[in-house]
C-alpha cells in the first residue's frame, strides 16, 4: 500500500525539525559558512518553531540572522565545573583558570576594538585590561612576554576562531608564541555580540561571592506567583534532562521533586518529540537516552587506551559498592597495566603514569555522573551500576561494549 504523501511529507519535516534541534543542543552557536552551514541552514528554515518550544520549556533564547544561529543556554545546575571549555586540540586539555581570565579580557578589547586586528596588538591591549587593580588584587597578572602565557592567549584565540568570532586573515599562531611572526584576524562583530549567554550584564552584578554572582547573572524575573514558579521549575527540569547526563531525584528540592513526580510523562515525551530522545526511568533518577549515540561530549564506552581503562575502572568501582580511595584506584591500574598492557600505549605502562590516569579516568564519570569525589576519594553513583561486571564485557581496546551506548551516560 502506497503511504499518503502528506504523511510522508509529516515524517520528514518532524525528522528535520529534529535534526535541527539536536545541531542546537550539540553546537549553540552555528555560523552561516564552514562545516556548520548545512545545520545552520535547517535551524533557520524552523526558526520560529524552535523559538518557541525552547523560549516556552527551557527559558532559552534563540536568535538567527545572515551569519549565525545563537541558542543562549543556561545550564540546568550552575555549579557543575565538569564540562570546561577545553584546546581545540587533539589533546583537548581544559581551560585553566588564567586563559578563562585571558579569554574575559581579550572579548572585552574585540568588543572595542576595529573590524581588524593583529594578534600581537591583542595581547598588547589585554595586558593593559590586565593592569586593573581588581585582578591583581586577585593575584592575576598578564605580560605576555613569556612563552607559557602566550601559549594561553593563542589556545583562547583558537578557540574564538573556531566559534567563528574570528577569521584568520594572514599567519600563524605558532608563529606568534615563537616570537617569530605575527597574525591578522577579522573580527565577526554578530557572532561577538551573541556570545555571551546572560541574563544580566556581567558589569551590572554587584554581589561578593562567585555564588551569589552565578545566581544573579543568571536570575530570573521575581517569581510572584505559582505559575511563574510551576513555569520556572518545568524550565530547569527540562534544562536538566535535555544536558545532563542523568537527573537524580535526590539533587532536587522537595517542590521540584513533586512537580517532577506529576509532571514526568509530560516533561519526557516533549523533549523526547523533539529531540528523539528516549526516557529510561529508574528509582534513583531519569536518564533521556540517545539512540543515535551521538548528542554527547563525553563518551563512554570509547576506544583507545584511556578509554579502556576508563570502562576497566568504572567496574571496579561498580563492584567496590562503596567509596575507594585514590590510592587503591592507582594500584588498582598498576594491576590492569600487568594484565592488558600489551594492548595500552606506550606512555600509559611508564611507572608513575598512574595517577594521571586515574585522573583522566576520574575526570570523565564525574561528567557523566557516574562518580562523584569525596575528600577521601571517588564514591560510585547508581548510573554506574550499569558496568557493573555481567556475562559480557570489554576486555580489550578498540571493541566495543556490548552494552547499549548512552547519551552522555547510563540510566540509573
Amino acid at each position: 500500500m502506497t503511504t499518503p504523501l502528506g504523511e510522508v511529507l509529516d515524517s520528514r519535516r518532524t525528522a528535520e525539525l529534529q535534526k535541527a534541534a539536536r545541531a542546537l543542543l550539540k553546537e549553540p552557536l552555528l555560523l552561516a559558512h564552514g562545516p556548520d552551514a548545512d545545520a545552520y541552514r535547517l535551524v533557520r528554515q524552523y526558526e520560529g518553531e524552535l523559538r518557541d518550544w525552547f523560549d516556552r520549556n527551557t527559558g532559552w533564547s534563540l536568535r538567527v540572522d545572515a551569519e549565525v544561529a545563537r541558542l543562549r543556554k543556561t545550564p540546568g545546575t550552575l555549579a557543575d565545573a565538569t564540562h570546561p571549555a577545553r584546546e581545540v586540540s587533539r589533546a583537548g586539555a581544559p581551560f585553566t583558570r588564567r586563559r578563562y581570565v585571558l579569554l574575559c579580557l581579550a572579548l572585552a578589547v574585540l568588543e572595542r576594538g576595529e573590524a581588524q586586528i593583529a594578534l600581537g596588538r591583542l595581547a598588547e591591549q589585554v595586558v593593559l585590561e590586565a593592569a586593573d587593580p581588581h585582578l591583581g588584587a586577585a593575584g592575576i597578572t598578564f605580560t605576555l612576554e613569556r612563552r607559557d602565557e602566550r601559549l594561553d592567549l593563542a589556545a583562547v584565540v583558537r578557540l574564538l576562531l573556531r566559534h567563528g568570532v574570528l577569521r584568520r586573515v594572514a599567519g600563524d599562531e605558532d608563529a606568534y608564541v615563537s616570537g617569530t611572526g605575527d597574525v591578522l584576524y577579522d573580527v565577526q562583530r554578530r557572532v561577538l555580540a551573541g556570545l555571551l549567554a546572560a541574563r544580566h550584564g556581567p558589569s551590572t552584578i554587584t554581589a561578593d561571592t562567585f555564588e551569589e554572582r552565578l545566581d544573579r547573572l543568571t536570575a530570573e524575573s521575581a517569581l510572584d506567583s505559582d505559575e511563574l514558579r510551576f513555569r520556572a521549575i518545568r524550565q530547569k527540569l527540562t534544562r536538566r534532562l535535555l544536558d545532563d547526563p542523568v537527573l537524580y531525584y535526590d539533587e532536587l528540592t522537595d517542590e521540584e521533586l513533586a512537580y517532577l513526580t506529576r509532571q514526568r510523562a509530560f516533561l519526557t515525551a516533549r523533549v523526547g518529540e523533539l529531540t528523539g530522545l528516549v526516557a529510561e526511568v529508574r528509582a534513583e533518577g531519569i536518564a533521556m537516552v540517545d539512540p543515535h549515540d551521538d548528542l554527547t561530549d563525553v563518551r563512554m564506552p570509547e576506544q583507545g587506551t584511556h578509554g579502556h581503562i576508563t570502562l576497566l575502572l568504572a567496574e571496579h568501582l561498580a563492584a567496590a559498592g562503596g567509596e575507594v580511595s585514590r590510592a587503591e584506584l592507582e594500584h588498582r591500574v598498576r594491576e590492569l597495566a600487568a594484565e592488558h598492557g600489551g594492548f595500552w600505549s606506550k606512555s600509559a605502562k611508564q611507572p608513575g603514569a598512574e595517577g594521571e590516569l586515574v585522573e583522566q579516568a576520574l575526570a570523565k564519570l564525574t561528567a557523566l555522573a557516574l562518580v562523584t569525589r569525596t575528600p577521601g576519594g571517588v564514591a560510585p553513583l547508581p548510573a554506574l551500576a550499569r558496568y557493573a561486571v555481567g556475562e559480557t564485557v570489554v576486555m580489550e581496546p578498540g571493541v566495543r561494549s556490548p552494552r547499549t551506548s548512552r547519551r552522555k551516560a547510563p540510566q540509573p
